[in-house]
């Protein structure tokens, strides 16, 4: 258990948004987090899978060279 936890308003400092976007992630259930009495912390992991899952990788362009005219 080596994870550091992390508030609302550090993980909209690390994505970049605002303490709004965390917050519905966590309203919609798709972040992990934990309730330590009243207050709502993010395992720094579940931000790192979060970003993970949701990187978009590009797509590879062919050479335009290589195509045939019709």
């Amino acid at each position: 258990m080596n994870d550091r936890y992390l508030s609302v308003d550090q993980v909209a400092e690390l994505l970049g948004t605002t303490a709004r976007f965390p917050r519905r992630l966590i309203e919609e259930r798709r972040i992990r987090f934990v309730k330590v009495g009243r207050h709502v912390r993010i395992p720094e992991s579940a931000v790192r899978e979060f970003i993970d899952a949701n990187t978009v990788e590009p797509i590879v362009l062919r050479p335009m060279g290589l195509r045939r005219a019709a």
